[in-house]
């Protein structure tokens, strides 16, 4: 059997109302995908205000792209770095404390290269209390990172990864455990 992607068909993936996610567009454009500084206490609002839950203290830096509010917790005292996506197809909970550094990727779809039809699949991501994803980092669907699990700088996860664990590579593996003074 050969992939057939004239027969791809992902009608049941329901993100939203298309006038919502037209309006998230030109608001995520505005105020969150460029570089300018703007207030966090305005993209906290703006996210709420999409239907986001957002705890107190979050910092959202310059260039940041969500693809759902919507779909998207986020804890106390937050911090997301710059450049990162969370393409968040499916529900992405962050704990309280998570950070997440430039560049990293949350990526909660992906496709059935098993399926002549190339499914989507769609998996939420759960990044418990403490926890940390490195700079150019990848988290995959359905992976959690358990309390103040490390994803270090490129590192890709596959898989869930164990609390106060540091894991390293494509795919990320643990090399240590975490010490926090």
């Amino acid at each position: 059997m050969k992939t057939d992607l004239s027969q791809y068909d992902n009608s049941w993936y329901q993100p939203g109302a298309p006038l919502k996610r037209a309006i998230w567009y030109v608001v995520s454009c505005l105020f969150f995908q460029h570089s300018w500084a703007v207030c966090n206490r305005l993209k906290r609002l703006l996210l709420r205000v999409f239907g986001a839950e957002v705890g107190k203290g979050v910092v959202i830096k310059p260039s940041v792209q969500i693809k759902y509010p919507w779909k998207l917790k986020i804890g106390n005292h937050c911090w997301i770095g710059e450049g990162v996506w969370i393409d968040n197809l499916d529900e992405v909970t962050l704990g309280d404390h998570v950070s997440i550094s430039q560049g990293a990727l949350l990526l909660c779809g992906n496709h059935n290269y098993k399926s002549a039809t190339f499914d989507l699949m769609v998996a939420p991501i759960v990044l418990d209390e403490g926890s940390w994803v490195g700079a150019k980092a990848v988290v995959c669907p359905g992976v959690t990172l358990q309390s103040h699990a490390v994803l270090a700088v490129g590192a890709v996860a596959t898989k869930d990864l164990e609390a106060y664990g540091i894991y390293q590579g494509n795919p990320a593996v643990l090399v240590k455990k975490r010490r926090i003074n």
